[in-house]
């Protein structure tokens, strides 16, 4: 079923109920009502019948039943009885109408005034006692074919009002159904017109509140990320195409130009060297994207370990003194926490090593092996380390695209690199569930703040 003819449906349910519950409520009152009023008469007749009756010595009973019939009118079926009762005020059995329930007789003996209802016919019963006659039982019946005419009248009359509202409540819901998913046919048809080539299309900005601007918000907000990622991607293939293609096309050109003719064995050796330097740079280029791709598994995909910072980055300034000799690197662990339990993260140390090691070996590389400074800090949930050094810096409107792989500084593309440092170690950061953050000034050096959460071993 659609969504419009279900919430019309709904609608016409819920309303329908409703009337339902109100036209019964109506009915239900006006039925009370009805009764009230037609045994209130009967009660009034049923007096008037017996005060004539204790009177009816003084009064001739025919002057009563002109004034009875010409103001009082004669009721539908109208029947009046009336029983003496014995001197020890019980009524003897062999004057009561059977029909009667004893029930009814007893309420009226106990309490002096009962109703009763059977079928159409409604019953009063009087006691009356005036000390002259004695006492004495007034049951006055009648059916009220009026009241029951008007109770007819009034449920046909709400019977046609609920099926007619229905006919209207529908067409009403129809209409204001599709009004209120008209957005949302609109937000589909723009939808389903985006394809990867006009990536860049966006749903019509709402400025309002509602489910819908937030749903148009959110879409937006997802077309963004996809848009930014398909720009990656497309960058990254480009990039990676062309650096590999470079080191290829070098190793096939130098061994076709060694085959092109008997050479010496000096040349043949030269040949060799540029081919290992270019198989080199692709196999440094190769491992990297391997890395890569290897921060693109989640966290169920790593090995966890249980991993001291403090650590690990005094075995990576060991594989950097070796790497780089003549850096000058200074660890600042000063301020590190008694609670060595705050040192402490969960995660890869293989990947962490490689992040760490990444933005160390290009704080030397880019600044020359100038000074660079690694301090370690704790906050109430997290290891702060921040890594400053003196190079060249990165140009302010260049600083939001130092993640993206392959990209490199405008001002650092004489320095040998392939672009994968700082994206590598982002991806790494990012699934340790930590943050990197980077600032920097051209000639005046850069800072790389990392934040990482700390687990707690019982």
């Amino acid at each position: 079923m659609r969504l419009r003819n279900k919430i019309t449906a709904i609608f016409i349910l819920l309303t329908g109920l409703l009337q339902t519950a109100v036209f019964i409520f109506i009915y239900y009152f006006a039925q009370q009502y009805t009764e009230n009023e037609f045994y209130l008469r009967l009660r009034q007749r049923a007096t008037i019948a017996a005060q004539a009756y204790s009177t009816q010595d003084e009064v001739d009973i025919d002057i009563y039943e002109d004034i009875r019939i010409r103001h009082l009118q004669t009721l539908p079926d109208e029947n009046e009885v009336i029983y003496e009762l014995s001197p020890d005020g019980t009524l003897p059995l062999s004057e009561i109408d059977h029909n009667l329930p004893e029930s009814f007789i007893n309420v009226i003996l106990s309490e002096e005034y009962a109703e009763f209802k059977r079928g159409s016919s409604y019953y009063t019963g009087l006691l009356y006692d005036d000390g002259k006659k004695g006492a004495f039982i007034v049951i006055l019946s009648a059916r009220d074919v009026y009241g029951a005419g008007k109770l007819e009248n009034l449920r046909n009359i709400l019977f046609g009002a609920f099926f007619i509202s229905l006919i209207f409540i529908s067409v009403l819901g129809q209409y204001y159904a599709t009004q209120a998913l008209s957005p949302i046919a609109r937000i589909t048809r723009k939808v389903n017109s985006i394809r990867a080539e006009n990536l860049y299309t966006r749903l019509d900005s709402v400025n309002a509140k509602d489910e819908l601007a937030e749903l148009t918000r959110t879409f937006n907000n997802m077309l963004d990320r996809l848009q930014i990622s398909f720009d990656l991607q497309n960058n990254f293939i480009n990039h990676a195409s062309h650096e590999l293609r470079n080191p290829l096309t070098a190793i096939l050109g130098q061994t076709e130009i060694a085959q092109a003719k008997e050479r010496s064995v000096e040349e043949y050796r030269n040949a060799l060297k540029k081919v290992e330097l270019e198989a080199s740079r692709l196999d440094t280029l190769v491992n990297g994207l391997l890395k890569l791709a290897k921060t693109d598994f989640d966290s169920k995909g790593l090995v966890v370990d249980i991993i001291r910072v403090d650590q690990i980055i005094i075995e990576i300034m060991e594989d950097l003194d070796i790497a780089i000799p003549e850096n000058k690197v200074k660890l600042y662990f000063e301020d590190l926490p008694e609670d060595e339990r705050q040192l402490t993260v969960s995660g890869s140390e293989t990947l962490l090593k490689v992040a760490l090691s990444n933005i160390l070996e290009n704080a030397c590389k880019f600044s020359n092996n100038k000074g660079v400074t690694l301090k370690i800090l704790t906050d109430d949930s997290h290891i702060l380390l921040t890594i400053r050094d003196e190079g060249v810096g990165i140009p302010t409107d260049e600083l939001k695209n130092i993640f993206e792989p392959f990209y490199r500084g405008s001002n650092v593309r004489n320095v040998e690199g392939f672009g994968f440092g700082l994206p590598l170690a982002y991806r790494i950061i990012t699934l340790h569930n930590g943050e990197i953050r980077v600032s920097s000034q051209v000639n005046k050096g850069t800072i790389v703040k990392i934040k990482l959460p700390y687990m707690t071993i019982s």
